[in-house]
């Protein structure tokens, strides 16, 4: 049976919109192409009528999770959010940064131009709002806040202790130069 271009588009994005869940949640390498394709409700068979590779499926899936959003809050509301606990317990619907971060920094040169794209987007939406007398200075600042930001929330993650936790959370937002 023929699979429309509308339905093979339709199902391509339940694949990677499942990926995305899936490598937050578990990483890379602890996820399967059949789990994937189990969560998007297609067989597993059909993976490669989509994607050539996991490791295509991969780049493409965080491409789609570091996509900027269509709105963006305010650096101190974003931070407020960023650094709470429902950010931290939910690392399936969480920053990539802090989900993959570590196992990204040895993936693809296609998966790693992605992230640094990414990265150089979120340098620049906090550059536009962080403080200093120039530009440089606000760059810099940026670079700060948003390497603290994403360095807590590992951190908060690894931390067995709820009140390290939190504290770790709490003490990152404190020292931002925000409001």
């Amino acid at each position: 049976m023929k699979v429309s271009k509308e339905q093979v588009a339709k199902h391509r994005e339940q694949i990677l919109d499942a990926a995305a869940r899936l490598f937050r949640q578990r990483g890379f390498d602890g996820v399967t192409v059949a789990e994937i394709m189990k969560a998007a409700g297609l067989t597993h068979g059909a993976f490669y009528g989509y994607f050539p590779s996991k490791e295509a499926l991969i780049a493409d899936a965080a491409a789609r999770a570091l996509a900027p959003a269509p709105t963006s809050a305010p650096l101190a509301k974003y931070a407020d959010s960023y650094l709470s606990t429902r950010h931290r317990d939910n690392r399936e619907t969480g920053c990539v940064f802090a989900s993959l971060g570590t196992e990204a920094a040895r993936g693809s040169d296609e998966l790693r131009h992605n992230v640094t794209e990414s990265l150089r987007r979120q340098i620049d939406r906090f550059a536009a709002e962080a403080k200093g007398r120039t530009a440089s200075d606000r760059r810099q600042a940026a670079i700060a806040a948003w390497a603290s930001m994403v360095g807590a929330v590992m951190l908060a993650r690894l931390a067995d202790d709820e009140a390290l936790s939190q504290e770790i959370l709490s003490a990152t937002r404190a020292s931002l130069p925000l409001p």
